[in-house]
């Protein structure tokens, strides 16, 4: 009895030892590699770089969403000319990140979006940062407000999947 009862016990040993479950990855891991997305991000932007951007995300279509203020809001209606053109809007969701990217490689100035107080929340399968930023064209500071990341981590590391953000529009206009 003794021998079957300790040959039990080695085998429930060894499959314990042997087949560990899957965990994820460690928060700590997360966050570096999060921030390394974060670093990746601004380098696209800064470097016009469609595909290093758009390898970013997980899909073309990812929420894509903006909020701006009031006064950008009010700013912006008085200053349409031509009756035919739309009034903004605070909120406008029908962007993307193809676009967002396509029209800053379109623009033969440099541009760059800054990024401080970043915050990382991960449990190593989702991940949500949120931060402060400011958007350059040139010396020019067009735009700030506090950006929301939603990421996932994937078989091919992470990618964002969600992406929100509030806007101050700069009111005075460039060069003046």
């Amino acid at each position: 009895m003794r021998v079957v009862f300790s040959a039990v016990a080695l085998a429930c040993g060894l499959f314990l030892v042997t087949h560990q479950p899957a965990f994820a990855e460690t928060p700590a891991v997360s966050k570096k590699q999060v921030t390394k997305i974060i670093g990746q991000f601004q380098e696209a932007i800064k470097n016009k770089d469609t595909a290093a951007f758009m390898g970013l995300f997980l899909r073309e279509d990812v929420t894509w969403t903006a909020t701006y203020t009031d006064a950008s809001v009010e700013r912006y209606n008085a200053s349409i000319k031509d009756t035919k053109e739309p009034v903004a809007i605070r909120v406008q969701a029908g962007g993307s990140p193809r676009k967002f990217i396509d029209s800053i490689a379109k623009n033969k100035a440099p541009q760059s979006e800054t990024f401080s107080n970043v915050r990382i929340d991960t449990d190593g399968d989702i991940a949500h940062v949120w931060f402060d930023y400011t958007f350059m064209i040139g010396t020019y500071k067009s735009a700030w407000g506090k950006e929301s990341w939603q990421l996932v981590r994937t078989e091919g590391g992470w990618k964002i999947s969600a992406v929100t953000w509030s806007s101050e529009e700069n009111p005075v206009p460039p060069g003046a």
